[in-house]
């Protein structure tokens, strides 16, 4: 039977990552394609003591509906999370969220009418280019440098093309890892609120720090109310609980509310409580450094075996915490049509265009360091090297 799709899953191809992991089953494969916190960082053993204790105790209300913005217990640990400088979120400004990729799709649901423009980094997070490729929107690149989005660039595609808002991962960007500083956070706000663009901060990363100071966030500048602000535990807690949170105007977080009430009423109360209570039992943060403690050598490993094997001439970002390290080879290659070649020789990665709105720079790449030990990162690396330095 031919079925009759909406027009707007026309070019929709599914996430690039996910395609990629079915080309992975060998479990030979030394896989940097992922994007998944490591299961060694999961605290089974605390989240199934508070998960039976709930159920013991509280089973009432837990298997029973609730409300959509979530239950009072996690919307006040996530109230404290977005509390800086002394200021805490109003009443209705939060809202818990099944991950916050739910809050990218709420975000655009609310604001984006077909052939909208939204302005992304470029690159960016590609769950986020679908979203906004599913809702229709006119997605325009930002150019980066070093210190994340160029405020220069960011102000005349304000300009030319008078965005609903921009989408930006500020702290260990993905995929690149780059942090912008909190100068330039607050030039975005100041350049955004003046021109009544809204900004998405989604910020998944930024607990997940091995060197250097936090910055501070791109909502605690928000003097014109424009930043909608995300957050996840799925890479302090576990990504399969999908909890998160997003805070802002409450006008905007009404909208989330009315869009998620058709979407899946609620986040799962379970959840939530279970969430809630590993913060409110002080787990949280032990834990957050622990697992810090953890990517902290596989990061250095991974940086120092791209240093070591990479074709002279790699650009390779070294960031001070998040997922991923970013290279840029040299443009004689291409990494997109070496892809299957690296298969083959049982080393896998994600190669770079499909972070890019418009595709292209087929020379960049993005690694994930999480997922395998110091000692397979050296092996893959030095494979990924030599097999690059041959189509030199």
């Amino acid at each position: 039977m031919n079925y009759n799709f909406a027009d707007r899953y026309e070019g929709i191809t599914g996430s690039a990552i996910r395609n990629i992991f079915a080309l992975l089953a060998d479990p030979e494969i030394i896989s940097f394609a992922g994007g998944n916190p490591s299961p060694d960082t999961f605290p089974g053993e605390e989240l199934a003591r508070i998960s039976s204790d709930i159920l013991t105790n509280d089973s009432a209300t837990i298997l029973q509906y609730g409300g959509t913005y979530g239950r009072n217990s996690l919307l006040e640990v996530l109230s404290e999370f977005f509390t800086e400088k002394g200021k805490k979120p109003g009443a209705g400004e939060v809202i818990a969220l099944s991950g916050s990729s739910q809050g990218i799709d709420l975000m655009t649901k609310a604001f984006i009418q077909k052939g909208d423009t939204v302005l992304v980094e470029s690159p960016t997070f590609l769950g986020a280019l679908q979203t906004f490729k599913l809702f229709e929107a006119n997605i325009v690149e930002v150019e980066m440098d070093e210190n994340g989005m160029r405020m220069d660039d960011l102000e005349a595609k304000i300009k030319e093309y008078n965005p609903k808002f921009v989408y930006t991962i500020p702290t260990f960007q993905n995929p690149t890892g780059r942090t912008m500083p909190a100068e330039r956070r607050r030039e975005m706000c100041q350049i955004c609120g003046k021109n009544g663009v809204l900004i998405l901060e989604d910020d998944p990363y930024a607990q997940l720090r091995y060197s250097g100071d936090p910055e501070p966030t791109i909502k605690s500048f928000d003097e014109y109310d424009v930043v909608v602000r995300l957050f996840s535990f799925s890479k302090i807690i576990s990504p399969g609980i999908r909890v998160g949170g997003a805070y802002g105007n409450k006008d905007i977080i009404f909208k989330f509310n009315l869009g998620k009430q058709g979407q899946d009423v609620h986040t799962a109360n379970m959840n939530q409580e279970m969430a809630a209570r590993y913060v409110r039992e002080g787990l949280l943060f032990p834990h957050i450094a622990d697992t810090a403690d953890y990517y902290r050598g596989k990061l250095a490993a991974m940086y120092e075996a791209a240093v070591k094997y990479l074709p002279e001439g790699t650009k390779i970002v070294k960031p001070e915490g998040g997922m991923f390290i970013w290279a840029e080879l040299p443009e004689k290659l291409n990494a997109t049509e070496l892809f299957k070649e690296g298969v083959e020789n049982k080393v896998a990665y994600v190669p770079g265009t499909h972070f890019y709105a418009g595709g292209g720079h087929h020379n960049t790449l993005r690694l994930n360091f999480t997922m395998v030990s110091e000692e397979k990162i050296e092996k893959g690396m030095k494979i990924l090297g030599e097999m690059f330095k041959k189509h030199l």
